[in-house]
């Protein structure tokens, strides 16, 4: 019996993807493809595109917003989550990334789910505030540049409703935010917007252990 998280080392690493992970073919291809990517570490592990997928049911999300798309590996396993006329605004810059992320998209039945707008995320986040959106969304998920982090954060805890969840992904990066001589740009970053979190009483939080840091914030009525 342990009263702290196991570490995972290889081989219980992958009795928990034996045991747990039901990844649909969809997906599996995704993942496949990107596997030789030059930046396939941007894409999430799947057993954490899995535990979204649960979240997303558990709260009966019908609108989602995600900041950083990449390939759309957590875009397609949200939007397989989402009722049929749930809808997921999907926020990149990159023509290149997405353009993967749109066929698979395609491929999986679900593209009709989807708004891909390639502008800059705090435009387009800005741009739904001013449209009259706020409360409205029901999850979120924030996987792009860290020194946007805080910036993401305050327009989507306006966008979603109380009782709204937004998740956030590499807020333990590898382990640096603990290593007092890592000093990168991007480190500071995560280790700034960790302690604002830890200081907002406007969400409920919990940072879980699973890929590389996933931290849930829910919005308090």
């Amino acid at each position: 019996m342990s009263n702290r998280t196991l570490p995972l080392d290889d081989r219980l690493y992958a009795y928990l993807l034996g045991k747990s992970l039901r990844e649909p073919a969809v997906l599996a291809a995704l993942r496949a493809e990107t596997a030789s990517h030059p930046r396939v570490n941007m894409q999430i592990a799947p057993e954490q595109g899995q535990f979204m997928q649960m979240l997303v049911r558990l709260i009966g999300a019908r609108r989602a917003i995600e900041v950083g798309v990449f390939t759309g590996y957590s875009s397609l396993a949200v939007a397989l989550a989402l009722p049929e006329d749930g809808r997921l605004l999907a926020c990149d810059i990159s023509e290149e990334y997405t353009a993967i992320a749109r066929r698979h998209w395609k491929l999986a039945g679900v593209a009709h789910k989807i708004e891909l707008v390639l502008a800059p995320a705090l435009a387009t986040l800005d741009a739904r505030l001013a449209a009259g959106e706020a409360g409205r969304y029901d999850f979120a998920f924030i996987d792009a540049d860290k020194g946007g982090y805080r910036a993401y954060y305050e327009r989507l805890l306006a966008l979603i409703r109380p009782g709204g969840l937004i998740a956030v992904d590499n807020t333990l990066w590898s382990g640096a935010v603990a290593d007092p001589d890592a000093q990168d740009a991007d480190t500071l970053a995560i280790r700034d917007f960790n302690d604002h979190l830890l200081a907002d009483q406007r969400v409920d939080l919990s940072l879980v252990p699973i890929g590389d840091g996933l931290t849930l914030a829910r919005r308090r009525n």
